[in-house]
């Protein structure tokens, strides 16, 4: 049996050597034991700036911070706080990596206001130490040609090029020849192509043959645009007003996204695609082109939305090139019709002269309109292309503009126009009534068009499980909304399943 002395001793050792393991985690510098991939990734979860200030603490992390992999320089300061750091500082900054360390920059990033001898010794610099992934952004005072070192990058797998101001010039195709053998992503923005307004021959697999990604953003002076690489997967077009001609092809091309182009007013112009396996296509804020070809089915189309722009000239034609580009886009599973487009195919004409093809893949519907009266005879039409249509979504624009009659208790009678006009309709669309489950109204005023059409989807929809009515900041009236809600659900509706719900 222990003494009680014995068991002081005990516990006195105890305490001593619980002593000495806390001052030797207090003393020991662990975090400087780590690997220099483990250091690396640490440091790159901080702004760059206060991983530069860990190089004061020894020749090790000196080290490590010079031979850090991703340079991010926008976290320091942007275009509008062009005084915080110069191109100065990131040129001295990659001056002092070490050769060895050369092909660890895996990506260098910065925005900054800058002349074009400092860019183009920048980007050099760059290349010599094998840079992977390169995101400018620079402002400079005269127009500037594109860097000839990105050119003959044999490393360069992402380039992003942003011109702020005042913009930069492409090289000609014959220059660049050989070059972007390995770039698999290519933006470019604020390209200035006056003087060659012909792009026909640059964006081709002997200049890209690796190209994945393509983004061009305000191509001013472009006036035809050919499209033509071998493994492109996505190419985006944004802001070139002045475009008359655009073809694009590729068999690998899954996404293609067009947004305000062919602002030119021009009287011949016309886009070519050759893209059998899209996936999705936006159409945005575009102006109507004279022609439009697919020179394959888009069989594997998922997704496509179309927002024509509707302009005051030769209607007929963009009537006929709006119902050619839906034809189009006949196997999508997914359709969204901007404003201006359902105003188009709401012309008279539009729907007496053409007929669209059924979109018998199509399951799910989004319509931005602003539901007037003229409007009633366009929705019919497309509901009667969309015979296998499960989801309608219609986000009602509610403007001065528009011209509708307020529900009220005096129009319930089946003596009413637009009533009559629906049930005239039910065995036009009497396939999109058996497989319509689901409807949303977003912008739901009372008004009689809007009355009228959800009061014959609850009447003869047959699938129909849910309908939500989101009503609009105009409808104020809780006495009209009630008795409204009272109108809705106070009859026999043709499925057994629907509801209605009230936002």
């Amino acid at each position: 049996m222990e003494t009680r002395s014995v068991k002081r001793r005990k516990k006195k050792n105890a305490n001593e050597a619980n002593w000495f393991s806390v001052e030797e985690m207090i003393t020991v510098d662990r975090i400087s034991n780590l690997p220099d991939s483990l250091l690396h990734q640490i440091l790159l979860l901080l702004p760059l700036k206060s991983a530069a200030k860990t190089s004061s603490l020894s020749k090790r992390w000196r080290s490590l911070f010079l031979s850090l992999p991703d340079l991010d320089f926008t976290s320091i300061n942007d275009l509008t706080k062009p005084n915080s750091f110069s191109s100065n500082s990131i040129y001295q900054l990659l001056s002092l990596r070490h050769h060895r360390d050369s092909n660890n920059l895996r990506s260098l990033r910065f925005q900054a206001p800058i002349t074009f001898t400092s860019l183009n010794s920048l980007i050099r610099l760059a290349v010599t130490h094998q840079v992977q992934d390169l995101d400018i952004e620079v402002t400079t005072k005269d127009y500037f040609n594109f860097p000839r070192w990105i050119v003959t990058s044999q490393n360069l797998r992402a380039l992003k090029l942003k011109s702020s101001h005042p913009g930069f010039r492409l090289p000609p195709s014959s220059s660049v020849l050989g070059g972007f053998q390995k770039l698999t992503s290519l933006s470019l923005s604020l390209v200035i192509l006056y003087n060659q307004p012909y792009l026909s021959d640059f964006f081709t697999d002997p200049n890209f043959p690796l190209l994945e990604k393509l983004t061009l953003e305000n191509c001013f002076g472009l006036k035809e645009l050919k499209i033509s690489c071998r493994v492109l997967q996505e190419f985006t077009l944004k802001n070139s007003l002045q475009l008359d001609g655009l073809e694009v092809s590729g068999h690998k091309l899954q996404r293609l996204k067009v947004v305000s182009c062919f602002h030119s007013y021009s009287e011949e112009s016309f886009v070519k695609i050759n893209t059998p396996n899209l996936k999705t296509f936006l159409w945005n804020s575009n102006a109507a082109t004279t022609s439009v070809h697919f020179l394959d089915k888009l069989v594997c189309l998922r997704k496509a939305f179309v927002g024509v722009l509707l302009l005051h000239q030769d209607l007929n034609s963009q009537i006929q090139n709006l119902f050619t580009l839906l034809s189009g886009l006949c196997h999508s599973y997914k359709l969204q019709l901007g404003n201006q487009s359902v105003e188009i195919l709401s012309i008279k004409k539009g729907l007496s002269k053409n007929h669209l093809l059924p979109f018998q893949n199509m399951r799910f519907l989004e319509l931005q309109t602003r539901f007037d009266r003229h409007n009633v005879q366009a929705l019919s039409c497309l509901f009667k292309s969309c015979p296998m249509l499960n989801i309608l979504l219609l986000k009602i624009i509610n403007d001065q503009t528009s011209e509708r009659r307020q529900w009220n208790k005096d129009l319930w009678d089946m003596s009413n126009s637009e009533i009559r006009y629906w049930e005239s309709q039910t065995y036009e669309v009497e396939s999109f009534l058996n497989n319509l489950e689901f409807v949303e109204i977003h912008g739901f005023s009372e008004c009689e068009n809007e009355m009228s059409l959800a009061i014959f989807l609850l009447r003869h929809g047959k699938a129909l499980i849910k309908m939500t009515l989101r009503s609009s900041f105009l409808c104020r009236d809780s006495l009209r909304r009630q008795m409204i809600r009272s109108q809705l659900t106070g009859f026999s509706m043709a499925s057994s399943k629907a509801k209605i719900s009230f936002h």
